[in-house]
């Protein structure tokens, strides 16, 4: 091949561009196409939307047209979770690949140090024109990684998206991180998303059915619509540029939604996220695998033909896009640090199992969704001191909590039956325990001896007194250089299978 092009094209011209030539030459030798080939990517990255709150994924209620129509049209994970519940790490763990406690900014509103490997930045070296819009909240940090960062515009910060490809260079393969504000508390209410009738809607059980609740739940389903229909004019806009066959979409929220017991929380409501993949080759279907949002960075890279940074924690997941059944991962892990109030959770999924251990039991598991602070938490909160509340409602009141859950998903899809305790449960429980313990140990994780104190109160006050930040979790191991990912598959566990794992 290359004796074929020297002949051809070197000999006749000169030696600049011969040299040009010869480049090209090689990159055609080593299988690597020209930058104007690569794929492109866009990551859309919403806000407190909860994984069963799109169309698609069988909420009857809400009306997302054009996130269903990505879904059908690429490969949909039925089981995609992110490492916390929690806004700011949530987001940090998607850029570098790694977990909470291994990023340096486990807890919220903490920025990523300036150490840490982030993924885009090695697509922007590559000849990628790299663009972010809409929430950051990760830190300063990530603006080398960008060639533009937009606070984004509009109520849900996604009026410049369209915009932001209109502009982009043109003959460069990009890559577009554009993170809504949708649909993150304050609600704003306007002509792009769609009017709800309260009366009209479905409660779901954790929370109180009442009208205070109704109206929540159809502001907040109005901003998961607004969304829907920017993600709808992107995919116009790269079907009218004529570049939409050569890109990724990837869509996927930061976390549960606002309400009780799904933000914050380490229940599907809240760490469980919805994930859609459209793009080249990728086949349309839906997926149970087993996936987490650490794994998104080496699969993108992979994808452009980059290689994995030795600081990634996660896998790729590309096999599944190109219709492999190999397994990615036996395991998830989760985690609860600090997000107002003060938490230290650990979990674990493996199968259909799933098993939370609570480092604080002796304290109520709170978040500003769950206060009195919104008024689904308020409703909830007057409800419950009238004794109107039924058990599925009141976790957020219970006071201690066990310090360990286990549930069975396939059973218990809402995780509202603890099982821990059963007999019969005993073999399943004790695999977990290890292989949560084992990833404790792996990646330096650590429960925090002087711990972050509570900053508000029930009511969502700030607490009287000065606030400050204590002891993070994985400190004392330097957990943020750690780079050993826990276990991933289950060979990593040194215990025998259970046999109804």
């Amino acid at each position: 091949m290359i004796i074929y092009y020297y002949k051809k094209y070197l000999l006749p011209h000169g030696r600049l561009f011969g040299l040009l030539l010869t480049l090209f030459c090689v990159q055609l030798a080593l299988g690597q196409s020209p930058a104007k080939d690569k794929p492109n990517i866009v990551l859309i990255i919403a806000d407190d939307i909860g994984w069963a709150d799109i169309g698609l994924y069988g909420n009857k209620d809400v009306k997302t047209p054009n996130i269903d129509a990505l879904g059908k049209a690429g490969l949909l994970f039925k089981n995609m979770y992110v490492t916390t519940s929690s806004c700011s790490p949530s987001r940090n763990s998607i850029i570098t690949g790694r977990y909470p406690h291994n990023t340096g900014a486990p807890e919220l509103h903490e920025p990523l140090p300036n150490d840490q490997f982030i993924f885009p930045e090695k697509l922007k070296d590559a000849g990628y024109y790299t663009a972010l819009s809409g929430k950051n909240h990760m830190g300063g940090t990530v603006k080398k990684a960008f060639n533009r960062l937009s606070a984004g515009e509009g109520p849900g910060g996604e009026e410049d998206w369209v915009r932001i490809l209109q502009d982009r260079p043109k003959h460069k393969p990009f890559f577009l991180w554009l993170a809504a504000h949708d649909a993150h508390r304050d609600w704003q209410i306007d002509d792009k998303g769609v009017i709800y009738d309260p009366d009209q809607l479905s409660v779901p059980p954790m929370l109180y059915d009442g009208a205070e609740t109704r109206k929540d739940l159809a502001n907040y389903y109005h901003e998961v619509s607004r969304l829907d229909y920017y993600v709808g004019r992107v995919v116009d806009e790269l079907k009218r540029q004529g570049v939409l066959e050569n890109t990724y979409i990837i869509f996927m929220s930061d976390n549960g939604s606002p309400f009780p017991r799904n933000k914050v929380r380490l229940y599907d409501s809240g760490v469980k996220s919805p994930f859609i993949v459209r793009g080249p080759g990728v086949q349309n279907a839906q997926t149970e695998a087993l996936l987490m949002a650490i794994d998104i960075a080496p699969t993108v890279l992979e994808i452009v033909g980059l290689h994995k940074h030795q600081r990634i924690q996660g896998v790729s997941f590309n096999a599944l896009l190109k219709g492999k059944s190999q397994a990615i991962r036996d395991f998830v892990f989760t985690e609860h640090n600090w997000h107002v109030f003060q938490g230290y959770e650990r979990m674990v999924r493996s199968g259909s199992w799933v098993y939370i251990r609570n480092g604080f039991p002796e304290r109520r598991v709170m978040a500003t969704e769950s206060s009195k602070l919104f008024p689904a938490g308020k409703e909830l909160w007057e409800k419950h001191d009238q004794g109107l509340t039924q058990a599925t409602q009141e976790d957020v009141f219970l006071v201690p909590r066990p310090s360990e859950e286990l549930f069975n998903v396939t059973e218990d899809p809402f995780q509202f039956t603890n099982v821990a305790t059963a007999e019969k449960n005993k073999k399943i429980l004790d695999y977990l325990r290890v292989a949560l313990d084992t990833w404790i140990l792996e990646t330096g994780d650590s429960k925090p001896k002087n711990p972050t104190p509570d900053r508000d109160d029930i009511d969502g006050n700030k607490l009287p007194g000065k606030w400050g930040r204590g002891e993070k979790p994985g400190d004392i191991h330097h957990a943020s250089q750690i780079n050993l990912p826990g276990p991933i598959l289950q060979k990593d566990v040194k215990m025998e299978k259970p046999v109804d794992l």
